[in-house]
Parts: C-alpha cells; structure tokens; sequence
C-alpha cells in the first residue's frame, strides 16, 4: 500500500513539472483579426506584447484575412524602417504559426504596403533560458477596449496551474 502511494506521489510529482514546462500557443492581439491597422496612435499589439511573457518554444498566432494581408518577420533596422523587401520571413496562409526558437527580440510587420507606417507591426521579446519560473499565466488586466478574448490559448498556465494545485491537494490528503 506504501508502495503504490509512493508510486502515486511521484507520478503526480513528476505531471506537476510538466505541466509549468509545456509551451503556449499566444493569439496575437488576444483576439482574431487583431492583425490590422490599429485604430489609434497607442501602440496596441505591443502594449498586448509587453503584458505577455514568451518563453522558448513558445508560438505566436495570428489569423487574419489571407487576401487583404500578410506578416513579414524582418530585422530591426527593417521594423523601425518599415522596409518589406527584404524580410526574414513571409507569411500569408491567414493562420500563420511561428515558433519562438530563441531568446531576444523578434520583429513582424504587415506585409501590404503603407500597413507599417500607419501602426501595423509587433515586437515580441522571448525571455532568456535563466528565467525558470513561467510568470503564471496572470497579466495586467486589459483596458475594457481590449478585453474581446484571452491572450493565451485555453492551455495557458494559469489553467494548469489550478489543476497541478488540485492534483497536488489531492496527493497530500492520500497521504493524510
């Protein structure tokens, strides 16, 4: 009896550390169809940016109109410029994933012409490796203007981090 309770214990153990390690999946702008030129002078996706926190591995996902528009990844000299002939990478499926494969500061701008200058483009910065603990999935509360969805998918932390807790409340009293 011991023996299993122990086997239970590091089995819970053991989908408790997974669960802080798994990657997310962020829908740009928190909501469909953000990817747009914004409606105002505030830098909206990098004000969403910057509440956010991206890890390695980590994915970025846009959906947007496939016919109206793009997203081009390009260098910072390209992001400040607004330059789109010389990107790093072109996207135009309408549900373009990118994964974050590094650390550091990744740069998209729209594709179509005139987009950028006018507000439509995203830096997005990956926390380093020696940033362990995931922030919890618990981000400054949006103004009511942006509050039309969640900025990480269902799977985000916070979700797993209720359910590692009740997991964990469920081995303690096993053992009680």
């Amino acid at each position: 009896m011991a023996s299993e309770r122990a086997l239970f214990a590091t089995l819970a153990l053991l989908c408790l550390l997974i669960s802080f390690s798994e990657a997310k999946e962020y829908l740009v702008g928190g909501k469909t169809n953000a990817w747009e030129i914004p409606s105002s002078q505030a830098d909206f996706l990098n004000q969403w940016a910057e509440a956010s926190r991206f890890r390695i591995g980590d994915y970025l996902v846009w959906k947007y109109d496939s016919l109206k528009d793009s997203v081009l990844q390009v260098s910072k000299e390209d992001y400040v410029s607004c330059n789109t002939s010389n990107p790093i990478e072109e996207y135009k499926d309408g549900e373009t994933k990118v994964k974050l494969d590094r650390s550091g500061p990744f740069y998209f701008v729209s594709g179509v012409e005139g987009h950028c200058e006018k507000g439509q483009k995203l830096i997005v910065v990956v926390l380093s490796p020696r940033h362990k603990n995931r922030y919890m999935g618990v981000s400054p509360a949006p103004s009511p203007a942006e509050s039309d969805g969640p900025a990480v998918a269902p799977t985000s932390s916070a979700t797993r981090l209720q359910s590692s807790l009740m997991l964990a409340v469920g081995v303690l009293l096993a053992f009680a």
